[in-house]
């Protein structure tokens, strides 16, 4: 994380220096064109007129280019058509090339070459280096570079900065610590990062939380058919008894429904997807399951809806159970189609469930007052069921009819 805001910043810094070289080459090799020329006519033009004549004495032609370079402040090198010197102000400079004309760069700084109309050439270089337009470009672009270079540091490094506190953040999370969380910074993508990471901590943290719980409460669940299987055998070796048996083989059944349930439970909870989804028909399941029972009247409409058929069976299967273990006789079963799904309603005689423990009643193995059974894991699952089909469960009774029940709201099929 420490090399990451080192490349983040030597970055920015590669980009000036090359925004400062590409700029410098472009002052000196693409100014050039037309109206470069144009200039440099112009100013032949008018040196010329300044000088003496070609064919003048060379004591004359020192004289006025010394003069002129002191008025100009430069130093000036006057050549003639083969490039030899005529005068200079100072040592002479390099004599121009074929296709000098123009800005370029020689030993000891810039120099202008100005070619005149009788053949002569004038090669001119500032003598105060800090009035050259190529310097005075680079060190403007290097005091810019050296600017944002500044003001870049720290943007790189509270860049980084809240990437080290999100990554102490996940190693705390990682050892154990799921109260972790970590501070969100700014709009940018690192403080969605940041407040992702803790949307995924709560939800781990509820998770294991959730499964702590389902252990503890399911262990304490599970001694109890146990127990009676253990007192039960020993009373079966003292005495054999058929009605002793049946009592044993419905605590095996007991327990082995739990354990299915615990299972189907903890593989909801780590993979919430369904599997192979299929049209189901609710009256048909609901009718195989409204068979198992005495004293269960169903009222159906044919309704279809787009589900997993074993999961939603669970869900028809734990309503019944939970009515005959919790509630009272005649339990009816009404399925109606609605605008956007269906209704399933599971009701009986039952003294229902009280108002402030309607939510409570879905969280696995919640007992209501003066229940000594509890609702185990059979009303969490018809939610988590219900949920996952994009659907929900609720407690609906019926004051009318003062009858108790629960309702389950399902989509209805796609086409």
């Amino acid at each position: 994380m420490k090399r990451l805001y080192r490349k983040i910043y030597l970055a920015i810094l590669g980009s000036l220096v090359l925004v400062v070289v590409l700029a410098s080459l472009v002052w000196q090799f693409g100014g050039q064109g037309a109206p470069m020329s144009s200039a440099l006519t112009l100013a032949g033009e008018l040196v010329m007129a300044a000088l003496p004549p070609p064919d003048a004495a060379a004591e004359e032609q020192q004289a006025v280019l010394s003069r002129l370079a002191g008025r100009l402040g430069t130093d000036l090198t006057l050549f003639d058509a083969e490039r030899r010197v005529i005068a200079s102000s100072a040592e002479p400079l390099r004599a121009p090339g074929e296709d000098d004309s123009g800005w370029s760069y020689g030993r000891g700084g810039p120099m202008w070459s100005v070619p005149l109309p009788d053949g002569r050439w004038l090669v001119a270089r500032v003598r105060d280096i800090r009035r050259s337009p190529l310097v005075a470009l680079v060190l403007l672009l290097g005091v810019v570079a050296l600017a944002v270079g500044i003001s870049a540091y720290p943007v790189a490094r509270g860049l980084t900065r809240r990437l080290e506190r999100l990554q102490a953040g996940v190693e705390t999370l990682g050892a154990g610590d799921l109260g972790a969380r970590v501070e969100v910074e700014g709009r940018d993508e690192v403080a969605g990062l940041a407040a992702s990471f803790n949307r995924a901590a709560v939800r781990i943290e509820e998770l294991v939380g959730a499964h702590r719980m389902l252990l503890a409460n399911a262990s304490h669940e599970l001694r109890t058919p146990l127990t009676r299987i253990r007192l039960g055998l020993d009373l079966l070796e003292q005495r054999p008894d058929a009605g002793l048996k049946a009592d044993l083989r419905a605590d095996i059944a007991e327990l082995d429904r739990l354990i299915d349930e615990i299972l189907l439970a903890s593989r909801l909870d780590a993979t919430p997807t369904l599997g192979a989804v299929e049209a189901v028909d609710l009256q048909a399941l609901a009718a195989e399951e409204c068979a198992r029972y005495d004293d269960v009247t169903l009222d159906s409409d044919g309704v279809v809806v787009d589900g997993d058929p074993r999961l939603l069976r669970r869900l028809v299967r734990n309503l019944l159970e939970n009515a005959a273990k919790h509630g009272r006789p005649p339990v009816v079963v009404t399925i109606r189609g609605q605008p956007g799904g269906a209704r399933l309603r599971v009701e009986d005689a039952g003294p229902g469930v009280p108002e402030v423990d309607r939510d409570r009643v879905f969280t696995p193995f919640y007992r209501l007052a003066g229940d000594d059974q509890g609702a185990g894991l059979g009303l969490s699952l018809v939610r988590q069921i219900a949920r996952l089909h994009g659907g929900d469960a609720v407690v609906a009774d019926n004051p009318d009819s003062g009858r108790a029940g629960f309702e389950v709201r399902l989509p209805a099929a796609r086409g």
